[in-house]
């Protein structure tokens, strides 16, 4: 106990001179480890005498506080010193040509949104655009998303540094179309029938997540429509778009806040030889949401819902198009890989239209 300071000298050099991570952790489990130096003059001091031992007990754990700071400071100093020689030893010369391409492709998700376009704009739908920064308004609340929801975390959202005007609230990357059905329902008297496509921002990053992806929803809205009308209309979409005249299609009972009742739609499958094939078989595969429009949802838009009632319906781009195009990882639809494009990519002349089908 009598040579604290000549220990913190002879700790605090070695944390000055640790040359990397490893040489910084070890310097630190020799002294704060188990068996560490100050750990061992710590469990010494139940053989001291009561004055003694407070003395004894102050000065250690100033010492201990000490060498864990310099230990902090060293270790923010080591990891930034590590970025920066990954960085400057993976430079890209971005000065090369570009890759020779004789020819090139539309990627699967245009190909797939411009076939949703067609199907539904035979059915009578176009087409409604929004922004991508979002407000909570129109993102949430409005939608019957009440602030303690889930959907609302900051581990689920990007939100911004940047407040809205209207309402203080912090702006958003949109987490789903739906703020465009919002926005149209402000600004236009029924009846309507939209289909809002467009990119789709949240929180998730593995196999089968991506924090930006790709959505189409659906909205009608007048004084007559029911579940029967959108059981029919996407029945006739999942068997136009799949190619599949007889397609088995399932409802199942869900919830959403924004629809009531609630259904999740199934599409016949089977998985023989570990290979998916749609339209036959005994099993089924989830593809979309649905449901009526919540009620709440039309007096939020200010819509009397006495006199209005609609459904409204969601789906992912690159789920569906996976399941089409058979792209068995959702991960490479963004990787910029001209040899995938090539291979699931469509030629020009490929693109669906309402023309090309009338011809």
């Amino acid at each position: 106990m009598d040579d604290l300071d000549k220990l913190k000298a002879d700790v605090l050099a070695q944390v000055a001179g640790a040359a990397d991570l490893a040489a910084l952790e070890a310097v630190r489990i020799d002294v704060l480890g188990r068996n560490g130096r100050v750990t061992q003059l710590l469990k010494g001091l139940g053989q001291m005498d009561g004055e003694a031992r407070k003395t004894a007990g102050q000065a250690l754990n100033v010492l201990k506080n000490e060498i864990g700071a310099a230990l902090d400071a060293r270790k923010a100093v080591l990891e930034e010193s590590a970025i920066d020689s990954r960085l400057a030893a993976e430079k890209i010369d971005i000065s090369l040509p570009a890759r020779p391409s004789r020819t090139g492709k539309i990627h699967p998700i245009s190909q797939t949104i411009d076939e949703v376009i067609s199907i539904f704009g035979e059915m009578g739908f176009t087409v409604a655009e929004g922004p991508d920064i979002e407000e909570d308004w129109f993102n949430f609340t409005a939608l019957n998303i009440p602030p303690e929801h889930p959907a609302r975390q900051n581990h689920d959202t990007f939100y911004l540094d940047a407040n809205s005007p209207k309402d203080g609230a912090p702006l958003l990357l949109r987490t789903h179309t739906s703020p465009v059905q919002i926005r149209t329902m402000q600004n236009t008297k029924p009846p309507l029938r939209i289909i809002v496509p467009g990119r789709t921002f949240r929180c998730d990053h593995d196999a089968t997540h991506s924090p930006m992806f790709h959505q189409v929803e659906g909205l009608v809205i007048d004084e007559a429509t029911h579940m029967g009308h959108l059981k029919g209309c996407l029945i006739d979409f999942c068997r136009a778009f799949f190619g599949v005249d007889d397609l088995p299609v399932r409802f199942r009972p869900s919830y959403f806040p924004f629809t009531e009742p609630s259904a999740e739609v199934d599409i016949g499958c089977s998985f023989a030889d570990g290979t998916l094939k749609i339209g036959a078989g005994d099993r089924w595969l989830e593809i979309l949401g649905s449901g009526m429009v919540n009620p709440k949802v039309l007096e939020n838009c200010g819509i009397d819902s006495t006199k209005y009632q609609g459904f409204a319906f969601g789906m992912g781009i690159e789920r569906i198009s996976m399941l089409k195009y058979g792209i068995p990882d959702l991960r490479t639809f963004y990787e910029s890989d001209v040899r995938w494009l090539n291979h699931y990519g469509f030629a020009a002349l490929d693109v669906p239209s309402l023309i090309a089908k009338a011809r």
